[in-house]
């Protein structure tokens, strides 16, 4: 993924699934439509999950407490 909305969650009182959640609501508010894809801070989480519509991945260049969405590549 190249463009995409990079949103920062740091509150140690909500789930994995709660944090996307709420970056995958406010991003389908800003730009109209379903993210496809998160990525996330390996030590987040260890292997890929469906999280509602959107794949969450976890990848080593991404800051902790930090969910990058967007759309899949073509």
């Amino acid at each position: 993924m190249n463009v995409g909305m990079l949103w920062l969650d740091d509150d140690r009182k909500r789930s994995l699934d709660e944090k996307v959640n709420r970056a995958v609501e406010y991003y389908r508010e800003k730009y109209g439509r379903m993210p496809e894809m998160c990525l996330v801070n390996k030590g987040m989480l260890a292997e890929e999950k469906q999280v509602g519509k959107v794949s969450v991945q976890p990848i080593g260049n991404i800051l902790p407490h930090h969910f990058w969405l967007g759309m899949k590549p073509a």
